[in-house]
């Protein structure tokens, strides 16, 4: 998959140090991938999701951060939207902003 906006992983590791491997190896493992449905990206994300419209949440760091993608099967694109913590995750969601 081709992921888009890879900058908001780097920015958000920078402040998050933790979260650097995490999300490296889901950058790896995503853009190593060509899904061509939910239930694939499942199989190696059983805790992620799924939201509709494409819009995936993806637990990192043993689910202390979350990743928000719009995911695009039919152009093998995922789009990341927001890297949070739980609390940011959180407030977002009920403000209906995700």
């Amino acid at each position: 998959m081709h992921i888009i906006t890879r900058r908001r992983l780097s920015e958000f590791w920078q402040l998050h140090a933790d979260a650097h491997e995490p999300l490296r190896e889901w950058y790896r493992l995503v853009s190593r991938r060509r899904y061509a449905n939910p239930h694939e990206l499942r199989a190696d994300f059983p805790t992620a999701s799924l939201l509709g419209g494409g819009k995936t949440v993806f637990n990192v760091a043993g689910h202390r951060y979350r990743l928000v993608a719009t995911v695009r099967y039919d152009l093998g694109r995922v789009f990341i939207r927001h890297v949070l913590t739980h609390g940011d995750y959180d407030r977002l969601a009920a403000e209906g902003r995700l």
